[in-house]
């Protein structure tokens, strides 16, 4: 399906499930697509979840641009199709970057007007220094921008699902990601630091992080248990970044039970 944004940007998005059932908004991370999610959504729809799941700006389907190369764009982007779509009461999920976003929308909209929040492996603050050791790898205030530019190196620590993985290869070679158009992005999304949106949070956040993620040490959140009584966080084995589709029936079952437990 298409949206276009305030600004004239046209988004993917998919919408799965009945549109009298309780809503999970799903963002994906940097440079990703949202075909990653297909095991995750298969799972929330047949626990009568309904599930909209967006490619952001310069990726997958959407529109690739250099307009709004910035985190409060998109998640302006994400409040307007929740408003489109006259969504209330989600649950907002994100991957990576998606969960960025998502604190970049609680900072602008609040938190109240959620029913809660799920990231995974993504630390609040990317660039490490003298206030938190627990960034995107070891990157500090003097080498990011040039570490950044650099490729990130593999995402996942172990093979995730054959049929998943060619839908994913095809949707490269039919949309590619362009790295160089959204590198400000990318730097404007690092130099953020949302740690101050967790401590302030009126709604039950979970973090998912990866037991072997190549990018986040995953006591970054257990220390973000430490920011609020919303939080809870878990770690699951043997998955690296991309949690939700290395083990995508450990990562159901605990987002699940999470999700149900909170209502």
């Amino acid at each position: 399906m298409k949206f276009y944004t305030s600004d004239q940007i046209e988004l993917d998005y998919d919408d799965f499930g009945a549109k009298s059932d309780p809503v999970v908004m799903i963002l994906s991370g940097i440079g990703a697509y949202k075909e990653y999610w297909k095991k995750t959504i298969a799972a929330l729809v047949e626990n009568h979840y309904r599930v909209i799941n967006i490619d952001a700006r310069n990726q997958g389907k959407s529109e690739h641009t250099n307009q709004g190369l910035r985190i409060s764009r998109h998640a302006m982007d994400l409040y307007e199709l929740q408003q489109k779509l006259e969504i209330t009461d989600p649950i907002l999920m994100g991957n990576s970057m998606g969960a960025s976003t998502i604190f970049a929308y609680v900072s602008l909209f609040g938190s109240s007007q959620l029913r809660g929040i799920i990231d995974v492996d993504q630390s609040p603050k990317m660039i490490n220094d003298e206030t938190w050791q627990y960034g995107f790898k070891d990157i500090t205030w003097d080498d990011f921008h040039f570490a950044l530019a650099q490729p990130f190196g593999k995402a996942t620590h172990c093979n995730i699902d054959d049929q998943i993985f060619k839908q994913i290869q095809q949707l490269k070679a039919d949309f590619p990601y362009d790295a160089e158009l959204n590198f400000p992005f990318l730097i404007d999304h690092a130099t953020q630091d949302w740690r101050s949106v967790i401590v302030h949070l009126d709604c039950p956040l979970l973090i998912v992080s990866g037991a072997d993620s190549p990018y986040f040490n995953p006591k970054f959140a257990n220390l973000c248990e430490t920011l609020s009584i919303q939080v809870t966080a878990t770690s699951v084995e043997n998955a690296g970044h991309l949690v939700m589709v290395e083990q995508s029936a450990v990562f159901n079952e605990e987002m699940l039970q999470w999700v149900q437990k909170i209502g």
